[in-house]
């Protein structure tokens, strides 16, 4: 309706410009094009050349608003960029682009950080191991970072303002020596809490390889080298929950003896 540059009405219209827009489709097999034909005009005042735009797609662009929406929503679901670029008729860098005009809304905020965190890790893209932050409390993700080498943590940790870091009191970890490091270095008002999981999963290996260990002492075929294998799984049990009434037979070591007489039993031979 008026120039863009200086805002008058003397306009002189010439000519089209022809482009084909890809848009969306319900088929990947049948894609739709739209012929869109782009209005030349010059103002008369200024003497400036300018061309129409059209919502339908942004300027200097082939691919129309339609679709990078849908390639938008694709990308919440758990799928490749190739399976999503292919069902939309666009290439992968298309894809990649939409995704990276969308980041700016993704960005971390360094002002803030719970009052109780969580550090671990976990096998991901290719088995490498990555780190995770979650919120003690929620159990929300804080980040995800795809190494957890020690540098790169003090290097994230340290973008945070002081008063972010201040304001954790708790860190809950397993017993891996820099984390711990990191703790001291980036929170000074923090406590570090031990997973208590990881304690007794160390108790628990301790115990079965002290069992293994007492257990090849003694001949495969006697009694107490059957007593220490075959019932592994009741030595990991409390012992109230043990049978102490009702024995039973068992062709192992050819007796019948409740599970604590078992246990029990087990016990002593490594006295």
């Amino acid at each position: 309706p008026a120039c863009p540059y200086c805002g008058s009405l003397a306009l002189l219209h010439n000519g089209h410009l022809i482009t084909n827009i890809r848009y969306l489709t319900a088929n990947a097999s049948h894609p739709v094009t739209i012929r869109l034909a782009k209005q030349r005009v010059k103002c008369r005042d200024c003497e400036r050349w300018s061309m129409a735009q059209s919502e339908l797609v942004n300027k200097y662009c082939s691919i129309s608003n339609a679709s990078k929406l849908k390639v938008l929503s694709a990308l919440t679901e758990d799928r490749s960029m190739t399976s999503i670029a292919r069902e939309n008729n666009v290439s992968i860098n298309t894809v990649q682009r939409v995704l990276g005009n969308c980041s700016h809304r993704f960005i971390d905020s360094y002002e803030y950080l719970p009052a109780h965190l969580a550090f671990d890790e976990f096998k991901g893209v290719d088995r490498q191991l990555h780190f995770i932050c979650l919120d003690g409390d929620s159990h929300q993700v804080v980040q995800i970072l795809r190494t957890r080498y020690k540098k790169n943590l003090l290097k994230y940790f340290g973008r945070f303002s002081p008063q972010a870091r201040a304001n954790v009191r708790t860190v809950t970890m397993d017993l891996n020596f820099y984390y711990q490091d990191i703790v001291r270095a980036c929170f000074p008002n923090a406590q570090i809490v031990i997973d208590r999981f990881h304690m007794i999963q160390m108790l628990t290996r301790s115990f079965n390889s002290l069992r293994v260990k007492v257990m090849k002492t003694f001949d495969k075929r006697s009694r107490q080298y059957q007593l220490l294998k075959s019932p592994w799984k009741l030595y990991l049990k409390k012992f109230d929950e043990l049978e102490k009434v009702h024995p039973r037979y068992n062709w192992h070591y050819k007796d019948c003896l409740t599970q604590a007489q078992a246990v029990t039993e087990g016990i002593n031979a490594n006295t």
